[in-house]
């Protein structure tokens, strides 16, 4: 097929374009913009900043990927935002490049996730692979989205929070603590609800583990136990697999604290 640019686009010459690459319509491409092969950019998309996309992503009308933090403090100067593989990025998200330190000044996106329409990712946000964000949900600076959770519409998670692997975040909610891995989060200011069973069964997750984290969650989210206790007890009580060692190593992890 070739790459394909359509007469209004405006690319910059120093922008880098993979084969089977297409530019729809007025769309505006920056000079330090790396684009994969087999990459579609729709119409009115504007790519800028030093952004990379990978492979097989889809930008649709209206996307900005790229654009220089929001935050107040910005200290300016270089910064970047990474894109890996096989995304969707429906009309009019808002992508935004790093300028932490932290973060080695970057952004980043990983593999096969689906942005539906006016979703926002802020600066430094680290989001993992096959991750779901709803319309309107957003992501403020700093915020790890751990692989395959799902944040429902309209949902709004603070800075510095992490959202664990599995993780349901419903509609709506305001997430100001860290979302423990495996479970569902709901409410203003969310609380956990309990595990993510349909997600867990979606992706194979042995009886063992269902079982474990059962356990865990009530061990840690409705007795009258500390978290430190709590940590306590399934190591000596809860099975061990994957899924429960992977949820203690998060919580131990946890700076803000963690939904209960």
């Amino acid at each position: 097929m070739g790459t394909q640019i359509h007469q209004t686009a405006v690319v910059d010459p120093k922008a880098e374009l993979g084969n089977d690459t297409v530019v729809g319509p007025y769309a505006v491409i920056g000079p330090n913009v790396t684009i994969g092969d087999g990459t579609t950019i729709g119409p009115y998309v504007v790519l800028e900043g030093h952004t990379q996309l990978g492979k097989n992503n889809k930008a649709y009308a209206g996307a900005v990927l790229g654009g220089r933090s929001q935050a107040l403090n910005d200290p300016g100067g270089r910064s970047f935002l990474r894109i890996g593989d096989g995304n969707t990025f429906r009309e009019y998200v808002t992508m935004n490049t790093g300028f932490s330190e932290e973060t080695g000044r970057t952004t980043v996106v990983g593999n096969n996730n689906l942005l539906m329409a006016l979703t926002h990712v802020a600066h430094d946000c680290q989001v993992g692979d096959r991750v779901v964000m709803a319309n309107l949900s957003g992501l403020g600076g700093h915020v790890v989205v751990e692989d395959g959770a799902v944040l429902g519409g309209m949902s709004a998670v603070h800075q510095f929070v992490t959202v664990g692997k599995l993780a349901l975040v419903a509609g709506l909610a305001k997430v100001v603590k860290d979302v423990l891995p495996y479970t569902i989060a709901d409410g203003n200011p969310a609380r956990c609800r309990g595990i993510n069973a349909v997600g867990l069964s979606r992706n194979g997750a042995s009886e063992t583990a269902k079982r474990g984290l059962k356990t865990a969650y009530r061990t840690l989210c409705r007795s009258s136990l500390n978290t430190s206790q709590a940590l306590a007890e399934i190591e000596q009580e809860v099975e061990n697999c994957a899924e429960v060692a992977h949820l203690i190593d998060f919580v131990r992890r946890s700076k803000r604290g963690i939904c209960k």
